[in-house]
């Protein structure tokens, strides 16, 4: 276990940024005034998960490995970051949908009525906590993987 400290670690800071970068939306209004915005500047947190990757895969390189990493051991240890990521989505989106920002489905419902994007039954299916647990476990694990490949091409030393 002592081995993957680092990457339970990197995962709780990942999961507890993307909490508070919710409730820095949520006080700005992207969950309720905003919402036709919020698809937009919610994916502006790209750039924080890569530079959190790129964090983490930085201090294995220099703690792990000794200053020298090659792709593979910076991808496993992103995957593996990935995967704290993925196995803490659920919680998260409880926390987020329950105690941060309750409204948010409704609003988003509302919203994506309003605009056409959806009829209400479409709308009542896509925005709720089951699927959005879902969504949100199976979308840490890939992007997350596929942030961790692209990274560890930018962080291996020799």
């Amino acid at each position: 276990m002592a081995n993957f400290r680092l990457e339970l670690r990197w995962g709780v800071i990942f999961t507890l940024s993307l909490l508070a970068w919710m409730i820095i939306e949520r006080l700005v209004g992207l969950h309720s005034t905003h919402i036709d915005k919020h698809p937009i500047y919610t994916s502006l947190f790209a750039i924080v998960a890569v530079v959190l990757y790129a964090l983490a895969l930085r201090e294995k390189r220099k703690t792990d490995f000794g200053g020298t990493m090659n792709w593979a051991q910076g991808f496993i240890t992103g995957v593996y970051i990935s995967i704290v990521v993925a196995a803490l989505s659920p919680l998260n989106q409880l926390l987020i949908h329950k105690v941060v920002s309750p409204q948010f489905f409704t609003n988003a419902a509302t919203h994506a009525v309003e605009a056409g994007n959806m009829t209400p039954v479409e709308a009542g299916e896509y925005f709720n906590l089951s699927n959005y647990m879902v969504q949100s476990t199976i979308g840490a694990l890939l992007m997350g993987i596929v942030t961790a490949a692209v990274v560890a091409l930018f962080v291996r030393g020799k």
